[in-house]
């Protein structure tokens, strides 16, 4: 990975429907080297975009609810542009009327500009290495530190857990409800490049960030 790349372009592009009140932002990214890794990247990110609609309202329409009313709120965020790295997370709120409240999803994507390639939270570290405790034991500790209220013991994060990098910093977090209740909203837990170098894949966008 090239560290000297300069940042990407980041452009913001509205979806609204006519039918419902739904508004979603997402980003739309230029000035990588090639058409081709453009289209790439601004694929996947209008998948994710697509995929979090579905999730939010496509399957209440499956379970039985007939044209509930509901308003659909998008955003997304810019954790990391520099270094030949691009990771973002695309954010989705909805509610169906009368529910007491809605429910916010959040999805990550990290990207090599130079390439396109989507990693992984596996592919970010060396092959064989057992990141999923390393890293669980981290966030174990900072749960005790940190008193953060969660829902029964904690048994670990996922190999395929969400995550996104931001400056010198891994950051793993969990959905709503996910670890914790529901009013603790979205615990994140940031983890210093420094403290799991030695597990860092030569190459990933981790190790551009040490």
């Amino acid at each position: 990975m090239n560290n000297i790349q300069n940042p990407v372009y980041i452009f913001t592009r509205r979806i609204v429907s006519p039918f419902q009140d739904l508004i979603i932002d997402y980003p739309f990214a230029t000035g990588f080297k090639t058409l081709n890794i453009q289209n790439i990247i601004n694929s996947r990110i209008i998948k994710t975009v697509n995929e979090l609609i579905y999730e939010q309202t496509g399957k209440l329409l499956e379970q039985g609810y007939k044209s509930p009313q509901m308003t659909v709120q998008g955003w997304y965020e810019i954790k990391t542009n520099e270094k030949g790295v691009l990771s973002l997370s695309i954010g989705n709120y909805t509610i169906a009327y009368p529910a007491a409240h809605g429910l916010t999803i959040i999805k990550s994507l990290t990207f090599d500009i130079s390439t396109g390639k989507e990693y992984r939270l596996e592919e970010l570290f060396k092959p064989g290495s057992d990141y999923v405790g390393t890293l669980s034991k981290i966030i174990e500790r900072q749960i005790k530190e940190r008193e953060i209220p969660i829902l029964g013991e904690f048994k670990g994060i996922r190999p395929n857990q969400d995550y996104y990098i931001a400056d010198k910093a891994l950051v793993i977090y969990f959905q709503l409800y996910e670890i914790t209740p529901y009013a603790f909203g979205f615990p994140m837990f940031p983890i210093s490049v420094y403290e799991i170098q030695d597990i860092i894949r030569e190459g990933s966008p981790l190790a551009a960030m040490l």
